[in-house]
């Protein structure tokens, strides 16, 4: 049986992706020498890190299968090429005769095998105050796993950006024994300032686990703009790397996952889930003949 390494050196890539494949596969192209020139195992990348493009007519011409997308092809050769691990962040794929996207995670080996895929579960449906409604539902189909992969490092858990507001997919990596999350996103400016840092850190102190969130930032080719901050988070809660808002940029960090192992050894709350049954009681009545008195 193979002995699980612990030191992993991770390089995180914030990038401004644009509303073309060939300048993000050039800045991926770019991240990829320069972390294998750096000495890390594992290059991270942001959520639509292949493509962000809203035109609907524009996105339609350039997004294809995941087998034959040109941005998961060059990362493969990338891998291959450095010798390096790649989350490649999430780009738009669809199924042959699909109308809907699937927001698509790959994980590529050195060798630049393809050795995981996940589709984005939990989709951005919602309305902030003051702002048109953002509805990634109306372009994208969501997924239906939740992918665990066995790693050199131990096991590792796949989410992308919006899955980390829910808590028990990520926790359920954590039973599964996944000792590092990518979380890679593109959040919006006024919900990365309210809740990017601490909902990271949440996710990690609740599961023993390093979160790796790699994000995009700045104002992009589409009009959109993002939160940036890509950030590793310790299985305590530590924030170990903040890429701040530059980019493109590239980041690294380097992680003893045995941590992961001793946060959970000191707060076995993974173990210590107890079942319940949920109690509604109506006290309107009561209330209201206190009132009357």
């Amino acid at each position: 049986m193979t002995e699980v390494q612990n030191n992993l050196r991770v390089a995180v890539g914030q990038m401004c992706s644009a509303a073309r494949h060939d300048p993000n596969i050039a800045v991926m192209q770019d991240f990829a020498r320069n972390a294998a020139a750096g000495g890390a195992d594992l290059l991270c990348l942001p959520e639509v890190a292949g493509l962000m493009c809203r035109d609907r007519a524009k996105a339609d011409a350039q997004v294809i299968t995941a087998q034959a997308d040109p941005f998961i092809a060059a990362a493969r050769v990338a891998a291959a090429e450095q010798r390096i691990w790649i989350q490649a962040g999430s780009t738009p794929v669809r199924k042959q005769g699909c109308e809907k996207f699937r927001n698509h995670a790959v994980l590529i080996a050195p060798d630049g095998d393809l050795v995981a895929e996940y589709d984005k579960i939990h989709l951005f449906d919602i309305a902030l105050e003051g702002q048109a409604p953002i509805g990634e539902s109306n372009r994208f189909e969501a997924g239906d796993r939740a992918v665990v992969v066995d790693t050199p490092w131990g096991p590792w858990g796949m989410s992308i950006c919006y899955d980390i507001r829910f808590g028990h997919l990520l926790r359920d990596y954590a039973k599964a024994g996944a000792r590092l999350i990518f979380a890679p996103s593109a959040f919006t400016v006024p919900t990365g300032q309210a809740h990017w840092e601490v909902l990271l850190r949440a996710r990690a102190i609740e599961t023993g686990c390093f979160i790796v969130a790699a994000a995009q930032s700045g104002t992009h080719e589409d009009g959109r703009s993002t939160y940036g901050h890509s950030l590793v988070v310790s299985p305590w809660g530590e924030v170990l790397c903040d890429a701040g808002a530059a980019a493109p940029q590239l980041i690294f960090c380097d992680l003893d996952l045995s941590r992961a192992d001793h946060a959970r050894a000191q707060i076995p709350n993974l173990s210590n889930e107890r079942p319940y049954e949920l109690s509604r009681i109506d006290a309107r009545t009561k209330a209201r003949a206190c009132n009357e008195r």
